[in-house]
């Protein structure tokens, strides 16, 4: 902290009040931002996407119900771009791979039990291991 003929120089706003949560930039408006609007001028484009990963001084972060009532002027396009990087619901194919990794942790046990050192041979695709983990053979070789 500087210090000054004063004294030492202190905030106008205090720290407590100063959140690290980027907030909507409409007026009077204090909720966390969701989204970041982007203005193409050239192309007379407004661009709605995902929250920017640091603040922009040409861009103004929104929130979900700015971001959803957000309007053009006359003659502008509005692109919205998808959010991908949040969490997805789960397909069938990734239930079907955690069926057979849960299937899979299972087995070593009961080969061990019953083939004794015979069971590495026993899969001609399995290179190495160790402990839960096999090193597999390229298909190709």
């Amino acid at each position: 902290m500087r210090e000054s003929r004063r004294g030492p120089l202190r905030s106008a706003v205090p720290s407590n009040v100063v959140s690290p949560v980027r907030r909507c930039s409409r007026t009077a408006c204090g909720r966390p931002a969701v989204a970041t609007l982007t203005y193409v001028y050239a192309d007379s484009t407004a661009v709605l996407g995902p929250l920017a990963t640091y603040a922009e001084p040409h861009c103004y972060d929104l929130c979900a119900e700015h971001s959803e009532r957000l309007t053009a002027p006359r003659g502008w396009e509005v692109v919205r771009l998808a959010d991908t990087s949040g969490p997805s619901r789960p397909t069938g194919d990734d239930l079907e791979a955690l069926a057979n990794a849960v299937r899979e942790a299972a087995r070593p046990q009961q080969r061990a039990a019953g083939a004794g050192a015979g069971a590495r041979s026993a899969d001609p695709m399995e290179v190495a291991r160790r402990g839960h983990l096999r090193v597999l053979r390229s298909p190709d070789s």
